[in-house]
């Protein structure tokens, strides 16, 4: 019998308002989500390397709380997935920000994608300089 089908019976044979029964429903309601690394190897079985790589994040908090406004906080939001997207693709965030920051502003609009953490090498950055 697969899990899906086991859940749905015991949930037929529990009281509706345990625990067990909104951990059964809270569970198949997102079904598809997750099984859906089953289907696509790229998507990984937990996601413990994207809660690693927040935690300087969640450590400070209480800091990042101050940000000055919502724009601050978009900034500061936006740095961040920059810093970290570069670290997932083997780039050192320093290096590869003091490029993009060099750079940008004679950067053709059409072709900023190229700027992108994921289309430079770490031969590029270092090339740059």
């Amino acid at each position: 019998m697969n899990l899906k089908a086991r859940l749905d019976e015991t949930l037929a044979e529990i009281s509706g308002k345990s625990s067990l029964a909104d951990a059964i429903r809270y569970t198949t309601s997102r079904w598809l989500s997750m099984t859906r690394f089953t289907t696509d190897g790229r998507l990984e079985i937990c996601n413990n390397a994207a809660e690693r790589a927040m935690r300087p994040i969640a450590v400070g908090r209480h800091n990042w709380t101050v940000a000055g406004s919502d724009a601050g906080g978009e900034r500061a939001a936006l740095m961040y997935t920059l810093i970290e997207t570069a670290k997932l693709n083997g780039v050192d965030p320093e290096a590869y920000l003091g490029q993009i920051i060099a750079c940008i502003a004679d950067y053709p609009g059409r072709r900023i994608a190229e700027l992108l953490p994921w289309n430079i090498t770490e031969n590029q950055i270092h090339s740059s300089r």
